[in-house]
């Protein structure tokens, strides 16, 4: 039995997808990992005593560029100050 021309690619690109498949299902399971491990950090802050709304905000602040974060800053003292606070 001989491999056509026409099947070798089919092969190929069907082997190629599989890679690509099990790739991304491996990173997923990495991803679901890595999800549990926060939330068990999380669940550790809060122990400890921590709020975990506050922790989740300061790591959101923290990804923004400083000049974003001053600008929100300086927005929310406007709108405080707007309706009385």
């Amino acid at each position: 039995m001989s491999v056509s021309t026409e099947e070798k690619p089919t092969n190929i690109a069907g082997e190629r997808l599989r890679s690509i498949i099990e790739r991304i299902e491996r990173l997923e399971e990495e991803r679901k990992a890595l999800a549990n491990d926060i939330k068990d950090i999380f669940s550790e802050a809060k122990s400890a005593g921590f709020d975990v709304k506050v922790i989740r905000q300061l790591i959101k602040i923290r990804k923004q560029e400083p000049a974003e974060v001053e600008e929100q800053e300086t927005l929310l003292d406007i709108y405080r100050r707007a309706i009385g606070m």
